[in-house]
């Protein structure tokens, strides 16, 4: 009884031990695609809302962190096939997400997606509008009825489109759109309403990793009641986004 008991003892050791090592690098997976929330700087590294928020999650979980860059597509499917161990991407909590991965507690609060033209006054409803693929404004504007979704893989062909005729507006989170309708010399503009969708802005991990999941949890939880994520909402995102 005492070997069996030594043995199951030296088992959940070495379980133990081999749990600590696969996380004693936590792979970080990111776009890279949609600032302010995650971009690739002039030195080839993601910069951003995310980043600057990881590495302070990283650092308070007590982890060691490297970050690396997926196309959004596929970001959800080589989370779960293990080439990184969570996503932090602008990623939205939403029902359909949840059946296939676990999210943290919302970083951000839900703010308003919204609709973007080079016309003031476009009828949104007989629109061809442009999104990101398998985004929650992609199924938005599927939901509209009489408008045409218009769909691409990443943020800046979405805008593209609009700017070369082949849309007549860009829906996105208005975060993302913001300097992008600040930036083009008055010939985009808002149309139409702000939209509410999603729960806000989680992490996501495999449904396997409920340990890793609840330290970043944990992370998130501390920066809100110490002020620091409102804090750097407002940093990066602006003074008008939503904050807890």
């Amino acid at each position: 009884m005492k070997n069996i008991l030594i043995g199951t003892a030296a088992l959940a050791m070495l379980a133990t031990a081999a749990l600590a090592e696969s996380h004693s690098v936590v792979r970080l997976g990111t776009e890279g695609a949609y600032p302010p929330y995650n971009f690739i700087n002039d030195a080839g590294e993601v910069d951003g809302f995310e980043r600057e928020l990881g590495d302070e999650l990283c650092k308070r979980a007590e982890l060691t962190c490297e970050w690396t860059t997926n196309d959004w597509d596929s970001i959800i499917p080589n989370l779960t096939s293990g080439n990184y161990d969570a996503i932090i991407a602008g990623m939205s909590i939403t029902d359909e997400r949840k059946d296939v991965i676990d999210f943290t507690q919302n970083y951000t609060p839900p703010s308003p997606s919204a609709f973007a033209a080079m016309s003031a006054d476009l009828d949104l409803e007989s629109a061809v509008i442009s999104a990101q693929t398998g985004t929650i404004q992609a199924a938005h504007v599927t939901s509209m009825g009489g408008a045409t979704l218009l769909e691409f893989a990443n943020p800046d062909e979405t805008i593209a489109a609009v700017k070369n005729g082949e849309a007549d507006a860009v829906m996105a989170d208005k975060d993302f759109l913001i300097p992008v309708v600040e930036e083009s010399g008055g010939d985009m503009s808002f149309v139409g309403e702000d939209v509410a969708l999603g729960g806000g802005i989680g992490m996501g991990f495999r449904k396997s990793d409920p340990e890793l999941r609840e330290k970043f949890d944990t992370a998130i939880q501390s920066m809100k009641d110490d002020g620091t994520l409102n804090a750097l909402i407002v940093k990066h995102l602006g003074e008008d986004s939503p904050k807890f």
